[in-house]
């Protein structure tokens, strides 16, 4: 990553607010993306919301399977929260500043809420494993306190690591331009900003996105191909379908958010990857919370039922 060039101390300016760029490029859409992205945001809330309502009420949806999918509608929720709100009031305003302390803490929740999902996709694919590879011992093993357990390791795994990045990203001097080309305060587009020296910094980064990312979605591909060579086993066709139709919604929503964070993160960085950074951050930061409910009500006839009987009520 290019880095602006060391300046004299008493040249350095302390700067006390970023400027979000976001689509200022691109003027003559303001409307038309603030519109679109406020439905989005209202879909949203709306799916995951009753995401959440149908896995504590319905009894069907009792298990290990659906209180991961309600915790993982839930994390969503909060995900795009602290990046959604902000992004419409700049379009409706076109006030685009933010405070040191606001882009801080804005990065901080983002960064940690990532890696809870990150985790939390990872112990959606150990409770297939499971369930499909050990189905006599899966009730003793994902019982109550261990599923419990899982999820508060994985909302709270990563605070204390994020936290640590974000101090140190901040602590690093800031001079010249102040002008964020992104729509939310991320890694890259802050680092670019920073004089200096800033490569300690980038091997920080690549360790943790290795560590929270890349290890998490190596742990589901064990899981899956493990999984897969189980289900081939099967006897019938129709076991072998069942089988596979429960791990596909989780396939989807894995192949779209790793898929994007990886390439955003770790691969190469140019001079002009700018705009690649903000279209696949809305992969990962918008569309996955989008289409979870959508590829988790489509797809599993267990949610299709608990929401004709929530609609009939």
């Amino acid at each position: 990553m290019k880095h602006q060039e060391k300046l004299p101390e008493e040249n350095l300016t302390k700067l006390m607010e970023f400027v979000l760029l976001d689509f200022a490029d691109v003027p003559h859409l303001r409307w038309f993306l603030f519109g679109s992205f406020l439905i989005i945001y209202v879909i949203i809330l709306l799916g995951n919301g009753i995401i959440i309502l149908i896995t504590k009420l319905d009894p069907a949806l009792q298990t290990p399977m659906y209180f991961f999918l309600g915790n993982f509608s839930l994390l969503e929720i909060c995900y795009v929260s602290v990046i959604l709100p902000r992004m419409l009031t700049n379009l409706w305003t076109q006030e685009r500043t933010v405070s040191f302390t606001a882009c801080a803490a804005q990065m901080c929740w983002f960064l940690m809420l990532g890696v809870t999902e990150c985790f939390l996709l990872a112990v959606m694919a150990y409770d297939r494993y499971m369930a499909i590879c050990s189905p006599l011992r899966y009730p003793l093993i994902m019982n109550y306190k261990v599923c419990v357990q899982l999820v508060v390791g994985s909302w709270i795994g990563g605070i204390p690591v994020q936290i640590g990045q974000t101090l140190q990203l901040f602590s690093l001097p800031f001079c010249g331009s102040n002008l964020i080309n992104h729509f939310f305060c991320d890694i890259p587009p802050i680092l670019k900003l920073a004089c200096g020296n800033t490569s300690v910094n980038e091997a920080m980064v690549y360790t943790v996105a290795v560590l929270f990312v890349m290890v998490p979605f190596l742990l589901i591909l064990i899981s899956y191909g493990k999984i897969i060579s189980t289900v081939l086993k099967l006897p019938s066709a129709t076991s072998r379908a069942k089988a596979f139709s429960t791990c596909s919604s989780h396939l989807t929503v894995v192949a779209l958010f790793f898929g994007s964070v990886i390439i955003t993160y770790l691969r190469p960085k140019t001079h002009d990857s700018a705009g690649t950074d903000k279209v696949l951050s809305l992969f990962y930061t918008i569309m996955t919370p989008l289409f979870n409910p959508m590829i988790y009500s489509l797809r599993n006839r267990d949610v299709i039922v608990a929401l004709r009987k929530l609609l009939c009520k």
